[in-house]
């Protein structure tokens, strides 16, 4: 089972969808009691993962590969190859995890074409899975592009009164920057055969080739070539001022699509940029006005989605809006370009997941029983459902940042690997916390507090046990981060490390950043600067490293080069 553990885990959606095929439309319980047992199924399935992956958490490259280069269309040199690091582990988990909770959430909320919807969203499952298994560049792009027509579907046809403006807005934005990465990826594979007489799509091949092209064919294409993956990252995120297809998506999509756009669709920009942008282009994203723009753009996101949640009547839109603001600190931790700050950014990540798909299950929660999403609809709401109330509380400080809950690991982490960096970087992106404060708990203030002024809501019911389940694994994610995120620093550690160093290979880093106390310090000269503290993981990637052999001057991180 170890060897195709991955396999296993990514297909399991996609064989519920074709169960579901053989049952009869008008059944719809059966059809709901599949999808859900293979949603749970494919969480389960997932687990073992946990410590077989915990086992080698400090091993260098990609785990559980499976496949090899070009086995699967060798005229084109096209392979079925999967492989997991720390990065992707942690995506996978979340995907399967919120997979499950978005499934569960749909019991009631789905009463036409239940067939169709539970299918799709399996197939939806199964394309986020690729995305972060694919070592192929070719098996990358399809999995790509095959989790954009499910979510079109889920949005056009389950949507809200503006659905099909909405799906067309999100398919055309993801679809423009989705070309753009395709004349991209047939550079860099054209340009591996001119160097290496070899064609393939393969990731660890390419890793090699694509830094050169910055010397063979000069800063101006290399940029370009940026430019291209860039585009479709920064839709996806979405980037600002790439943002403007999200909140349409999020207000019309069903609860279930809103949560899963959120927790893991967004999260595929981010994880391009990291596993992707970062390796291919170092010299170009090192270049002062390159990395200048990236983080202007993350500031403006953060302030800019902020301000227009405080200004939101509509509940659901400012929660999609405050995605915008969040996601600027995990793209400002991607381009600080340090451990601390990438550490940090992927830690947000699974954050975010966490504490907006609890946000847009608490506002589906709420349209089930009155629909309607006006925040003047409500009021005194903690006084009929104090259960939902309380759960809502939690979840609403997770997103603010509070301290022992996930959001303020994360949050503190990057504002620490952007302070390394530059200060006023942090300086400009810490308003975009206390303005977090203030929408969310304005938000609370007036839906929850006081007494019920509206009849409408005086008879409204309590939450079920099973949307109580669908809360569960979030409060405890949200905990768990929040007081012991030390086994998540550990799992990352090692693939950060390594991303960093193929960026960035004179950064003073040599081993982990902020997460292995336990572990042997590292080979720094005693005068250097505290930011620049490190600890050995593996001694001959440290010794060979060339920071390991640099004098003292080099112990503060470089701003970038011209």
């Amino acid at each position: 089972m170890e060897s195709h553990i991955l396999s296993i885990i990514l297909f399991t959606p996609l064989l519920g969808a074709f169960v579901l095929l053989f049952v009869s439309k008008e059944n719809k319980d059966a059809i709901r009691w599949i999808a859900n047992i293979f949603a749970l199924g494919g969480f389960l399935i997932s687990l073992p993962l946990v410590p077989m992956f915990w086992a080698l958490r400090f091993e260098p490259g990609f785990k559980f590969m499976e496949g090899s280069a070009n086995n699967w269309i060798p005229s084109i040199g096209a392979g079925y190859v999967l492989g997991i690091d720390g990065i992707s582990f942690l995506l996978i988990m979340l995907t399967t995890l919120l997979g499950w909770i978005s499934i569960l959430s749909s019991w009631t909320a789905i009463e036409n074409r239940v067939k169709e919807y539970y299918i799709w969203f399996l197939v939806l499952q199964t394309g986020m899975l690729g995305v972060f298994m694919a070592l192929d560049f070719f098996l990358f792009f399809v999995f790509w592009e095959a989790m954009l027509v499910p979510m079109y579907l889920l949005i056009g046809i389950w949507g809200g009164p503006r659905k099909l403006y909405a799906a067309i807005k999100f398919f055309l934005y993801t679809l423009a920057g989705s070309v753009l990465m395709l004349l991209g990826i047939l550079f860099l594979y054209f340009h591996h055969h001119a160097v290496t007489g070899v064609y393939t799509f393969g990731l660890q091949s390419l890793y090699e080739t694509a830094p050169k092209i910055y010397a063979d064919y000069g800063p101006y294409a290399a940029t370009l070539l940026f430019l291209s993956f860039f585009f479709a990252f920064a839709i996806k995120v979405p980037m600002f001022p790439f943002h403007t297809w999200l909140p349409d998506a999020h207000v019309e999509a069903p609860t279930a699509g809103s949560v899963i756009l959120a927790g893991v669709l967004l999260k595929m920009g981010t994880y391009g940029f990291i596993r992707f942008s970062l390796p291919f282009f170092p010299d170009v994203l090192t270049h002062t006005k390159v990395r200048g723009w990236m983080i202007a753009l993350s500031i403006i996101g953060i302030i800019y989605g902020a301000l227009v949640s405080l200004m939101q009547k509509d509940m659901k839109k400012l929660v999609a809006y405050s995605s915008v603001s969040h996601l600027g600190f995990c793209t400002l931790g991607i381009f600080a370009l340090n451990p601390v700050g990438l550490s940090g950014s992927v830690l947000q990540q699974i954050n975010h997941g966490i504490s907006t798909g609890a946000l847009f299950l608490i506002v589906g929660i709420l349209y089930e029983r009155r629909h309607t999403r006006e925040i003047s609809e409500y009021g005194g709401i903690s006084n009929v459902m104090p259960l939902y109330a309380t759960i809502t509380m939690i979840m609403f400080l997770s997103s603010m940042g509070l301290p022992l809950l996930n959001g303020f690991v994360g949050e503190f982490t990057i504002l620490q690997g952007t302070f390394m960096e530059n200060w006023k970087w942090a300086l400009w992106a810490v308003p975009g916390v206390v303005l977090a404060a203030a929408y969310l708990l304005w938000l609370y203030q007036r839906v929850f507090f006081g007494t019920v002024t509206n009849p409408k809501n005086e008879k409204l019911h309590d939450l079920t046990p099973r949307e109580v389940a669908t809360f569960v694994p979030l409060l405890i994610m949200a905990f768990w981060i929040g007081l012991y995120p030390k086994p998540f620093f550990q799992i990352l550690e090692q693939p950060v490390n390594h991303t960093i160093a193929m960026v960035r290979p004179d950064y003073p880093q040599a081993g982990a950043t902020v997460n292995a106390s336990v572990q042997q310090p590292a080979l720094a000269p005693p005068n250097a600067p505290v930011a620049a503290t490190a600890v050995v993981t593996d001694k001959a990637a440290v010794t060979n490293h060339p920071a390991a052999h640099t004098p003292a001057k080099v112990a503060v991180p470089a701003k970038g080069k011209n």
